[in-house]
């Protein structure tokens, strides 16, 4: 009885932990794309580094021209137009 109870709860634990590293991947994805490097980058260093990752992009600069410096961290609408 113990050992299911033990399983149950590193069960639950793993599944927290998967949650955050897709999360995380999705997040360090959605960044190098807006920031110009395109998503491949972004989505193996999530994969690869998890929640740290998605920090290293946020401290990545953007490069000109790139959705980020024309259109902000989200939305469509450029940043003169509004």
């Amino acid at each position: 009885m113990a050992v299911l109870i033990l399983a149950a709860t590193i069960g639950a634990k793993a599944l927290y932990l998967l949650f955050v590293w897709l999360a995380s991947s999705a997040l360090a994805s959605y960044l190098s794309e807006r920031k110009g490097y395109g998503q491949k980058p972004g989505l193996a260093s999530g994969l690869l580094l998890s929640a740290v990752g998605a920090i290293v992009w946020i401290l990545v600069p953007a490069r000109e021209n790139s959705d980020w410096k024309l259109k902000g961290p989200w939305g469509d609408e450029l940043k003169s137009a509004r």
